[in-house]
C-alpha cells in the first residue's frame, strides 16, 4: 500500500466551498465504478458540516440512501445550520445530483465534556501482522473473475483490510453472521482528529452489509442478490487516529422483508470503544431472466 492512493482519498474529501453552506464533492474516485460508494458520500457530507462548525467533534450521524449516486459528475452539498447551541452543535447535509436529492444526513457535534465512563469490553481477534491483506486475498481469486471486472477488483484501495473470518465471496459458505476485520488508512498523517473522523466514516460502510450474506451463502459476485446502503448510522465515543490499526466486529441479527439490518463496533488497538454503526441495506433475491 503506498501513499498515493491515500492522498487520492484525502482530495476526494477536500471538497470544493462554493458558498458560505454549499459545497461541491468529486462523483468519481471512490469504491465503485458504476455508482457511488456510499461511504464516499457519507464522509463527504461529514466534511461538509464540519466545515461550518469550530472546535467541536462529530458524536453521532444519521444518514438515508435515497438514490443512487452518479459517479460521472460532481455532488452538491447543501448545510443547514440547525442549531448552534453552548454544548452541541446540529446540521443537516442534502446531497444533490441531476437536481434530485441522493442523500442526506444529520450530524451532531459536542464540545469536549467529562463524565462517567464505561464501554464492553473488546472481543478476541488475532492480531493484524499475522493475517493476510485483503489486497494478497483479491490478486488469488482475480483470475475467477470475468475480464473486464479484473482490473477494478484488483485495483489498490486507499483503506487497508486484514480480515479475521473471511468468506469465499465467489463461492461462499453458510456462516454465522459475526465477522470481525482490522481496517486503517495505510500511511501515517499529520491531518487533524476531525478528518480521522470523517476517514472512518468512509471505511465504515465496508462489509457491514455483507453481514447480512453470510447465513446465506450469498454474494453479489454472483449476481444473486441486490444489495445497497439503505441507512447508516454513526457514534463517535471519542477522539481517534484511522491510521493506527482498529478492530471492526460486526453482526446481523435480523434478515427479513428483502433487509438485512446490521451492527458494528469499532476499537482501537489498546481495546478502547471508539465508534458505533447499525445499518439496514437491502437485500433482495435477484430473480433469474
Amino acid at each position: 500500500m503506498s501513499a498515493v492512493e491515500v492522498a487520492d482519498l484525502l482530495k476526494l474529501l477536500d471538497i470544493e466551498r462554493l458558498e458560505v453552506d454549499l459545497f461541491r464533492g468529486q462523483g468519481e474516485g471512490g469504491e465503485n465504478g458504476d455508482r457511488i460508494y456510499g461511504g464516499h458520500v457519507i464522509a463527504q457530507a461529514l466534511v461538509a458540516a464540519y466545515r461550518t462548525v469550530e472546535d467541536r467533534l462529530c458524536h453521532s450521524l444519521h444518514a438515508y440512501f435515497i438514490r443512487p449516486g452518479d459517479p460521472k459528475i460532481p455532488i452538491i452539498f447543501e448545510v443547514d445550520r440547525a442549531r448552534d447551541g453552548g454544548s452541541f452543535t446540529t446540521r443537516r447535509v442534502i446531497a444533490v445530483q441531476h437536481g434530485r436529492q441522493i442523500f442526506n444526513l444529520a450530524a451532531s457535534f459536542q464540545k469536549p465534556e467529562a463524565g462517567w465512563e464505561h464501554q464492553h469490553p473488546m472481543p478476541e481477534a488475532p492480531d493484524p501482522e499475522g493475517l493476510p491483506s485483503r489486497a494478497d486475498q483479491r490478486a488469488a481469486l482475480a483470475e475467477q473473475l470475468p475480464e473486464d471486472k479484473r482490473e477494478h477488483f484488483k485495483r489498490r484501495r486507499p483503506i487497508e483490510i486484514r480480515e479475521c473470518d473471511p468468506v469465499d465471496i465467489l463461492k461462499p459458505e453458510k456462516t454465522g453472521d459475526f465477522n470481525r476485520l482490522w481496517f486503517r488508512v495505510a500511511t501515517r498523517l499529520d491531518q487533524p482528529l476531525w478528518v480521522h473522523h470523517c476517514l472512518m466514516a468512509y471505511a465504515s460502510d465496508m462489509n457491514l452489509l455483507a453481514s447480512g450474506n453470510r447465513p446465506h451463502g450469498i454474494s453479489w459476485w454472483r449476481g444473486e442478490v441486490m444489495g445497497a446502503s439503505l441507512d447508516h448510522a454513526m457514534w463517535f465515543h471519542g477522539p481517534l487516529r484511522f491510521d493506527d490499526w482498529h478492530l471492526y466486529v460486526m453482526d446481523s441479527p435480523f434478515g427479513g422483508g428483502a433487509r438485512s439490518f446490521n451492527r458494528g463496533a469499532i476499537y482501537s488497538r489498546d481495546g478502547r470503544l471508539v465508534a458505533s454503526v447499525a445499518q439496514e441495506g437491502l437485500m433482495r433475491p435477484v430473480k433469474p431472466r
